[in-house]
């Protein structure tokens, strides 16, 4: 398996999140977390809240469609997983995201930008997860 490094293209997608979590603190004081976003849209406390949150989700939904129009192409995208495996994993992050009392965006980008212990220590369990699950798939695992 290979990995594709892509610093311009990360610098770009990285600044446009970390600006698309300020205006959402700045403008509704909301932390932009994904998981929270899409629980918020699905159980919505009001027609105010859920009206952000379903742009936000339209705006997840189209990127790559504006992509298209930009470049010419949709972003290659390449998923070596069964549909079974696939279901899994979400269910066992869905289940982490419960636990965790959030999911990557929320404690990666926005809790740790706010300097919250909590975020730092579960972008910490996120990021050595992730190595760990790399490591048994590409050298125990073989794939």
């Amino acid at each position: 398996m290979i990995t594709e490094f892509t610093p311009f293209a990360s610098l770009v997608g990285g600044i446009l999140i970390g600006l698309a979590a300020v205006a959402l603190m700045l403008l509704r004081g909301r932390i932009m977390g994904a998981t929270g976003i899409l629980a918020g849209a699905l159980l919505p406390a009001s027609a105010y809240d859920w009206t952000w949150r379903i742009a936000m989700l339209l705006g997840m939904f189209t990127g790559p469609w504006i992509y298209l129009v930009l470049s010419g192409q949709l972003p290659a995208i390449d998923v070596p997983a069964s549909t079974p495996l696939l279901i899994g994993g979400g269910f066992l992050v869905g289940v982490g995201v419960t636990l965790g009392s959030g999911c990557t965006s929320g404690h990666g980008v926005c809790g740790m930008a706010r300097l919250s212990p909590r975020s730092f220590a579960a972008t910490a369990v996120f990021m050595a997860t992730t190595g760990l699950t790399v490591y048994v798939m590409r050298h125990v695992l073989g794939g």
